[in-house]
C-alpha cells in the first residue's frame, strides 16, 4: 500500500520513524513549511489536496494542528483514503457528525491516534477490569509548558487553533484512558483556568473535572507544575483493590504486576510506546477490512467531555 503523511512537525517524525519501522510504504509528505521537507527521499508537496490527488495513496495520516483535522479528515475519506489521525479528532462540536458521516459514506478507514491504550499496563487493566466493578476513579496530569513551549508554533496556546490548552493537548490521553477504563460520563462539572500563563496563552492550563455516570471519577490536570511528573490513574474496587496506573508500570495493592521500559530514543517518554503498536493494528485493520477499534464515534467520546467541561463553568453539564 502506498501511504502519506501530512504535517511533519513533532509528531508527524514521529510517524515517519514508526512508518520506517514497519516497513511502510511511505511515498509522500506534505507541510506548509518547505525548509522541514528539504532533504526527504519521499515527493514532497505544501498542498494536502494536491498530495491526495495526485498520490492517491491508500493511506494517509494527519499530524497537522488541531484546527486542521477536520476538514483533512473529511476530504481524505470522501476519496475513499483510509485515514490515521492524530488526536485530537476535531476541536468543534459540530464537527463529530460532520467527521462521523464521512466515515460512513467512505469505503476508507478512520482511525485516531490514542496511542496510550496500547501501552502494556493500560491494556493490562482494560483486561483486568473486565468481571470487576469501579468505585471510584482518578486521573492526574501535572506537568510543565512553559511560555517557550507555547511560542514554539503560532497555533498553540490559541482558542480558534488549538481548541483549548492542557485538557485537549496534553491531558486527552490519560482523560480517554478514564473514560475507556470506567464508561462514559453523562455529565461533567468542571472548573477551568489560567494559573500561570495570563496574557501569554488564550487558553487554560489548569482543569479540575467531576464525571458522573455509571462510575463516577475525578480528573485533575495542570501545566503549571514546577517540572513533569508521573502521569498517574488510581481505581478503587468494589472487592477492595487498588489499581495505580503509570506511564511504564502497574501496580494492584502495591505489587508490581506490569512493567513496560519505554524506548523513548526517539520521541518523548510521554508518548510511551503505543504508537508503533497502534499503527501497525491500524494497517492490519485496512489489510484485512477489519474495523479499527479507536474510529470517529470511539475518538469523539473524550472530546465531548472536554468540550462539555469548557462549557461547564463549575455547573453540571449534560454530555451530548
Amino acid at each position: 500500500m502506498k501511504t502519506a503523511i501530512i504535517g511533519l512537525g513533532i509528531i508527524g517524525i514521529v510517524h515517519k520513524t514508526v512508518l520506517n519501522k514497519l516497513g511502510e510504504n511511505l511515498v509522500a509528505v506534505c507541510d506548509v513549511n518547505e525548509k522541514k521537507l528539504a532533504g526527504l527521499k519521499e515527493k514532497t508537496y505544501t498542498d494536502y489536496i494536491e498530495l491526495l490527488e495526485k498520490e492517491k495513496p491508500d493511506v494517509v495520516h494527519v499530524c497537522t494542528p488541531h484546527y486542521l483535522h477536520a476538514e483533512m479528515i473529511t476530504e481524505a475519506l470522501s476519496r475513499d483514503i483510509n485515514v490515521l489521525c492524530e488526536k485530537p479528532l476535531c476541536i468543534k462540536a459540530e464537527d463529530i457528525p460532520r467527521i462521523i458521516r464521512a466515515e460512513k459514506n467512505s469505503k476508507g478507514i478512520l482511525g485516531v491516534c490514542h496511542q496510550n491504550r496500547y501501552n502494556a499496563a493500560n491494556a493490562y487493566v482494560k483486561e483486568y477490569l473486565k468481571d470487576k466493578e469501579i468505585v471510584s476513579a482518578h486521573g492526574s496530569v501535572v506537568w510543565n509548558r512553559d511560555a517557550a513551549y507555547y511560542a514554539q508554533d503560532a497555533w498553540r496556546g490559541k482558542k480558534a487553533t488549538e481548541g483549548g490548552g492542557v485538557l485537549i493537548n496534553q491531558a486527552l490521553h490519560t482523560l480517554d484512558l478514564m473514560q475507556w477504563f470506567c464508561g462514559m460520563p453523562d455529565s461533567v462539572t468542571a472548573s477551568v483556568d489560567n494559573l500561570s500563563l495570563k496574557g501569554v496563552i488564550e487558553v487554560e492550563d489548569t482543569a479540575s473535572l467531576l464525571c458522573k455516570g455509571k462510575t463516577n471519577f475525578t480528573f485533575f490536570a495542570t501545566n503549571a507544575g514546577g517540572a513533569d511528573m508521573p502521569v498517574e490513574v488510581t481505581i478503587k474496587l468494589k472487592n477492595g483493590d487498588v489499581v495505580a496506573v503509570y506511564p511504564d508500570r502497574l501496580t494492584i495493592n502495591g505489587k508490581a504486576v506490569c512493567t513496560e521500559v519505554i524506548d523513548n530514543a526517539d520521541r518523548k517518554c510521554c508518548y510511551g510506546n503505543g504508537h508503533e503498536k497502534l499503527v501497525a493494528d491500524f494497517y492490519e485493520c485496512v489489510r484485512t477490512g477489519v474495523k479499527f477499534p479507536i474510529d470517529g464515534e470511539e475518538a469523539a467520546k473524550v472530546i465531548k467531555i472536554i468540550l462539555a467541561a469548557y462549557e461547564s463553568g463549575v455547573k453540571p453539564v449534560k454530555i451530548r
